[in-house]
């Protein structure tokens, strides 16, 4: 993780649950020096977020963070997005890796515009980052710009990049536990993706027990099963995504 990431800051994200408390084993996390820092840190960005978001206003696109563990699906849904011929919507995408190139030349292969965001070891992407891929964003041509976040459960959460929405992915094969063992994210979550719900016969995956989590943390989240080989439950993210474009009209 990285030395600034803010993941010691949790608790005012949980301040209405009282079974999941955290605790910090590490002292470095307990000093008031660098709570400080991290406050300051953090502090910067949510004023970077918040330009951010302006930006997008501006042009009338809905951002959307996109947020999830490594290998969950994020890249296939956005390229299963891109293949429906009857979308509502044109739609760009920020990506964000530690290495490579590979995500946005995927979305790109797709005819999606994309912008490739490199972190070298930073594990999330943060405001100022997206700040950068948001001017290579053709606004005016898109009216949803997806920020496909550094798989990560933890830090993510921590950082606001300028979105309007939060949508978090869990998938089967991780296991139903990855909601309750990682709080802040889903606490986060506008809608939580359950995805390649097809592998649901190969893996011990309690789907009534991973949503009511989902629910116990954040009452109000909605929550999609899809998988890459349904294209209507792709179908039905577009219709969600579509709902909250026109809301903010």
């Amino acid at each position: 993780m990285c030395e600034d990431c803010g993941c010691s800051i949790t608790d005012s994200a949980l301040e209405s649950t009282t079974r999941f408390v955290p605790v910090h084993d590490n002292p470095q996390l307990n000093d008031a020096k660098t709570v400080d820092v991290i406050s300051k840190i953090l502090h910067k960005n949510d004023h970077e977020a918040a330009h951010n978001r302006a930006h997008f206003d501006k042009a009338g696109v809905l951002a959307i963070n996109l947020m999830s563990s490594p290998g969950s699906g994020k890249t296939s849904l956005l390229e299963s997005l891109a293949e429906l011929s009857d979308r509502p919507f044109e739609f760009g995408v920020i990506e964000g890796d530690l290495q490579t190139s590979r995500d946005a030349e995927r979305i790109q292969a797709k005819g999606i515009p994309a912008y490739q965001i490199q972190t070298g070891s930073a594990c999330h992407l943060d405001a100022f980052m997206v700040h950068k891929g948001l001017h290579a964003m053709p606004l005016n041509d898109i009216d949803v710009c997806f920020i496909e976040n550094v798989g990560n459960l933890v830090c993510p959460a921590s950082y606001d990049v300028g979105s309007h929405l939060n949508v978090v992915l869990v998938s089967v094969p991780e296991g139903d536990d990855k909601i309750e063992k990682y709080p802040v994210m889903f606490h986060k979550a506008d809608l939580v993706l359950i995805s390649k719900v097809d592998l649901m016969p190969h893996f011990d995956f309690d789907m009534q027990a991973a949503k009511a989590m989902a629910r116990q943390l954040k009452p109000n989240v909605d929550i999609l099963e899809i998988s890459g080989k349904d294209p209507e439950s792709i179908q039905r993210v577009v219709e969600w995504v579509e709902f909250k474009r026109k809301m903010r009209a």
